[in-house]
């Protein structure tokens, strides 16, 4: 299974980040798009959205909100950030919510396909939004990634070594506070190679003080995205959102702490508040 997932991640991550680098901004926004309309198809299954009309009808939504928003700069519009920011307030006080009572709040088919599409449009803005950067987007992409990737990473190792004490047993029993920790060291550790290593480069890049604890809190917030993904699962019964990707399941799998950790880490760039 774990090498399964690295001969996926691999090639994966180094498509990604040569999006990033090597193309224009407007194939950035279109790839990314098109990968919010994957993880769109397995939102509305998870949803209960089975049909395939309703499952197509739900991707031309989708299509044409990201349509209309790619008409907005989203680097220079502010207006979209704290709603944005305050969703997913809404939505790590609902995941702590159903971690404490020990069980999973079933969310009515219609309000969960709705929260989708906020979801998505957001994490495409967010990461369009950071990239569209004078100079240094590309940058902070990367970092973007490399928090959630890092997380992702220090999480599994730490777990499977050290995990003892559950996170939220009644929504993703394999997660444990020791995999957080080590998640959340990992990816601070790459971050300030990173910034450390760009720093020559770019010389306007905030110092480590700043960089720390907004990368803290994006962090923290990939784990609110992982395990918000996993109350939908769990309403569906499924173990995976889908089968695209072999080793990680579907893009969505793939994807969910991403979701969250994009306008966080726009959100705190574009200095909101």
């Amino acid at each position: 299974m774990l090498k399964q997932r690295v001969l996926t991640a691999i090639p994966l991550a180094a498509l990604v980040l040569a999006v990033v680098w090597l193309l224009p901004g407007i194939w950035l926004q279109g790839l990314f798009a098109v990968a919010a309309l994957i993880a769109a198809w397995e939102w509305a299954g998870l949803s209960g959205l089975e049909g395939v009309v309703e499952r197509l009808v739900y991707l031309v939504v989708l299509g044409g909100l990201l349509i209309g928003l790619s008409t907005i700069d989203a680097a220079a519009s502010q207006a979209w950030l704290i709603p944005g920011l305050l969703w997913w307030l809404a939505i790590a006080v609902w995941v702590l919510a159903q971690a404490r009572r020990g069980e999973c709040y079933r969310l009515p088919s219609w309000l969960a396909a709705l929260a989708g599409l906020i979801t998505l449009a957001l994490a495409w803005l967010g990461i369009v939004a950071i990239h569209s950067l004078p100079v240094s987007g590309p940058f902070w992409v990367t970092v973007l990634m490399v928090l959630v990737w890092g997380a992702d990473i220090g999480a599994y190792f730490a777990g499977r070594r050290f995990g003892k004490h559950k996170l939220a047993a009644a929504i993703s029993p394999g997660k444990t506070w020791e995999g957080v920790m080590g998640g959340l060291a990992l990816g601070l550790l790459v971050a300030v190679v990173l910034q450390l290593a760009a720093a020559p480069q770019l010389p306007g890049l905030p110092g480590l003080g700043w960089l720390l604890p907004v990368a803290a809190m994006v962090i923290a917030l990939s784990v609110i995205g992982d395990l918000a993904e996993s109350v939908l699962k769990r309403q569906a019964d499924r173990k995976d959102s889908g089968q695209l990707l072999p080793g990680h399941g579907g893009m969505l799998d793939r994807i969910d702490a991403l979701l969250a950790a994009a306008p966080v880490l726009a959100a705190a760039l574009m200095r909101v508040g």
